[in-house]
């Protein structure tokens, strides 16, 4: 593996490579939020709710991968869904 790859997907805690990881609590909740929107395609203000808790909850996970990511892969993910989170809402 070249040096830049390992260096990119190297977690800084453990020193394995580390490309995804077990979701935590904040990403238990987008994903179920996910799934209610998903089952729950009627306008309203459930729907309104979930939206909000599911967009919100995906700011929040990106912004903590950002700051605390274990290698810059999971930073620069986090950095993209934000962007893309941003982009959708704007």
């Amino acid at each position: 593996m070249p040096q830049f790859l390992r260096w990119f997907f190297r977690n800084r805690k453990t020193g394995e490579i580390t490309i995804a990881q077990a979701p935590n609590l904040v990403l238990w909740v987008v994903i179920a939020a996910g799934v209610l929107r998903w089952l729950w395609p009627s306008p309203g203000m459930p729907a309104m709710a979930l939206d909000i808790v599911f967009r919100g909850g995906l700011v929040v996970w990106a912004l903590d991968e950002i700051v605390r990511g274990v290698n810059p892969w999971r930073r620069c993910l986090g950095g993209a869904v934000l962007i893309y989170v941003l982009a959708t809402v704007l």
